[in-house]
């Protein structure tokens, strides 16, 4: 377990792990972690989420499999449609955390194959020893889309509370095609996204940058009575 004392610490300490140690995670932690998350809240109590694990040999196929297909087809082909752009503040915040994390692994701007080389561990999944698949029905549409994001920070709560890294992969789900040939999902189910997990490799110079977060006077609007 880690050592914080409230939520308030947790979410202080969360951060996005890129680079994870080999070891796997005791069955009876990933049971307490993965029941911790099951208690997120969601529209109407459906619980739209499902959760694939993968682990040790199934998820060192799944990612050879994924990561050889983006080679040939690197072209995203997501269930949900992705933003159409990213513009003004929410433009200066994506590229500031791109920044740093390349400046932090010494590559280049210049450096495309770097780049892409850095790119396409999402789907090696960081080398972490877990990794989860979540999926919703389509039926629900953004309603179910928005309980898998509430499902997904749960889980990744859940996980830093007993000293795990994690990451969320959004490049998972641009790839629904193929997760779904893989995992041999029905047609109704939307791949939403992926997220790796496990020890954290802490002296990786990739987990040493935080990403800044906006003043709360930036998005939280205090609505008066007229």
């Amino acid at each position: 377990m880690s050592e914080v004392s409230s939520f308030a610490e947790l979410m202080e300490q969360r951060w996005s792990c890129r680079a994870f140690r080999a070891e796997p995670v005791a069955d009876d932690v990933l049971r307490e972690v993965f029941a911790t998350a099951q208690r997120t809240a969601s529209w109407c109590n459906t619980q739209s989420w499902e959760v694939h694990l993968l682990s040790g040999d199934a998820l060192a196929w799944f990612g050879k499999e994924l990561h050889d297909h983006v080679v040939e087809h690197p072209d995203p082909a997501p269930d949900i449609p992705l933003p159409a752009e990213y513009r003004g503040i929410y433009a200066d915040r994506r590229r500031e955390a791109g920044v740093a994390m390349y400046r932090v692994l010494g590559i280049e701007r210049h450096d495309t194959a770097g780049r892409v080389e850095q790119a396409m561990l999402n789907y090696l999944f960081f080398g972490a020893p877990h990794a989860v698949v979540i999926t919703t029905d389509a039926i629900h549409g953004t309603y179910g889309a928005v309980d898998c994001g509430g499902y997904v920070a749960n889980l990744m709560n859940a996980a830093l509370d007993h000293g795990l890294g994690s990451v969320a992969l959004g490049s998972i789900g641009m790839q629904a095609g193929k997760v779904r040939e893989l995992l041999d999902l029905p047609a109704d189910r939307l791949v939403v996204c992926g997220l790796a997990f496990g020890l954290p490799a802490e002296e990786h110079p990739v987990n040493g940058y935080r990403t800044s977060r906006a003043a709360l006077d930036e998005l939280v609007r205090v609505v008066e009575a007229p």
